[in-house]
């Protein structure tokens, strides 16, 4: 079975952590569209791609 480089995704958490705001918000801007969201599993949790989460902090000029 081949690799092919699949990234960790992140949780709401982490990306809340990440930009340093509320999981709230996260989870609004999920909803508006404004942060890429993907639903796993039955539940439909939300996950995030690194490199999305990177591109809004570069869009906001706030890179980490």
């Amino acid at each position: 079975m081949e690799n092919h480089n699949i990234e960790p995704m992140l949780t709401t958490s982490e990306v809340a952590r990440k930009l340093n705001l509320h999981v709230n918000t996260i989870r609004r801007w999920s909803n508006l569209g404004i942060l890429k969201t993907y639903r796993i599993g039955p539940r439909g949790d939300r996950r995030f791609k690194t490199q999305d989460v990177d591109e809004l902090l570069q869009k906001s000029g706030k890179t980490k």
